[in-house]
């Protein structure tokens, strides 16, 4: 086992000889083996170690165990105890879950104050296939199917090669001591009572089982890989990044014949889960929208887009006589002038005695209007919307600058016709949006 482990590090993980590494050890079986077997390279390493609280004395007789291992091996150690339980209550979380949000944050947390550049985890081929049967029994897609990677991001897995037996076996050859988790015993978690009632049935069926599954693993990440490949492909046709969303164009998205596997490949990074309602939303009405957690997806025209949920803000902000600047929710700045340059977008040029202040920075609403600059009459901002074809997201984002209700800017994009600099102008106040 030492030696297929040293050549997978070699082959798989061959940035780690120049690594200092973490190794979360819970003082059981997997993560002891792991860091015995890491301890025979030439790999820097320390160990973390998290109790979570969960089964009273054992908990804290597990971190005891850790403890002493790495004092009389002088082994650098972190240790971290978690109200796991109560942040669970909080956060509205299952105890796995807290326990999983709780552990990762740490470990980055310890890579980023320690300087550490990777933390090892000491999953192996069984918990592969544990998470492959639930994510199976609960409906995923090939992401789903494909398990645990054996690196993602700054966390790695080098006993994803390596079955719980082969593990238990080594661990006794070289006479290495663990923990047990009496927990793993229990039926209480979906994952063990696959561990303890589904997955025993496979191996009776196929005493191979375990092999033939790695391969199936393997066949499956390679399918994943032709499927990243096409969709980054497509993406590149059919999706147009713009400052912080992404507009996918649905006429041509409904020119592909498996269109909705390209929509859960491109949604599914953020957090979305939805996807029978995302489908429809392909032929829904402009001005549907789907949200995630973080993200929301919004039906607009001929077009579906993508951008962070804004933080909630005031629809209402004043600006005073003396005020030279606005930095929230735009940086708008004010100053007197005579020297008139050609006007654009981000900068006007307005008659100041025309103004009554405080001035008012606010929201568009239902039946505003104003007189557009360099038109005669006046006109609705929901007709200027949809002559200039802005999106329901850019009429959300639209600020205007007021004076006693009367609009004087569609913050960079038209001024009011009324507030411009005329002949008889004696003052002159620039306004910049930055």
């Amino acid at each position: 086992m030492l030696t297929k482990f040293q050549k997978s590090i070699n082959t798989n993980f061959p940035f780690l000889q120049k690594a200092k590494i973490l190794i979360a050890v819970s003082g059981g079986l997997d993560s002891m083996v792991l860091l015995d077997l890491i301890s025979k390279t030439k790999i820097e390493f320390a160990v973390a170690h998290c109790n979570f609280q969960l089964r009273n004395d054992e908990s804290n007789e597990d971190e005891y165990f850790v403890k002493s291992f790495c004092k009389e091996n002088s082994i650098q150690g972190f240790f971290q105890k978690f109200d796991t339980k109560q942040f669970a209550e909080d956060e509205k979380l299952s105890i796995q879950v807290a326990a999983r949000q709780l552990r990762y944050e740490w470990f980055y947390e310890l890579l980023e104050t320690e300087k550490f550049d990777f933390v090892a985890t000491a999953h192996h081929l069984d918990d592969q296939l544990e998470t492959f049967l639930i994510n199976f029994s609960r409906g995923t897609g090939l992401d789903g199917l494909c398990g645990i990677p054996s690196q993602n991001d700054k966390i790695i897995r080098p006993l994803l090669i390596f079955s719980r037996a082969e593990i238990e076996i080594f661990a006794k050859e070289h006479n290495i001591s663990w923990r047990e988790d009496s927990s793993n015993a229990s039926d209480k978690y979906l994952r063990n009572k696959i561990r303890h009632h589904v997955v025993p049935i496979l191996k009776e069926f196929n005493p191979s089982f375990l092999d033939s599954f790695e391969n199936t693993i393997q066949n499956l990440n390679q399918a994943q890989s032709l499927v990243d490949d096409a969709s980054r492909i497509v993406y590149r046709k059919v999706v147009q990044d713009v400052d912080n969303q992404k507009i996918i164009d649905l006429n041509k998205l409904l020119q592909l014949p498996n269109y909705q596997a390209y929509l859960y490949q491109w949604l599914m990074p953020f957090g979305f889960s939805a996807w029978q309602d995302i489908y429809d939303l392909v032929q829904a009405q402009s001005g549907k929208q789907i949200f995630s957690e973080h993200f929301r997806l919004v039906k607009d025209r001929e077009t579906l887009i993508v951008e962070p949920k804004a933080d909630k803000i005031s629809d209402e902000y004043f600006i005073t006589i003396n005020q030279s600047e606005l930095n929230f929710p735009l940086k708008l700045t004010f100053c007197n002038t005579s020297d008139i340059t050609i006007s654009d977008a981000k900068t006007i040029f307005v008659d100041a005695d025309a103004l009554k202040f405080p001035l008012k920075l606010r929201k568009w609403q239902e039946g505003d209007y104003f007189y557009p600059f360099g038109m005669n009459g006046k006109k609705k901002l929901s007709k200027f919307f949809k002559d200039e074809k802005f999106s329901i997201i850019d009429k959300e984002n639209t600020w205007l600058l007021c004076s006693d209700n009367q609009i004087v800017w569609l913050v960079g994009k038209r001024m009011d016709d009324r507030f411009k600099v005329t002949e008889n102008t004696q003052t002159i106040l620039k306004i910049e949006v930055i």
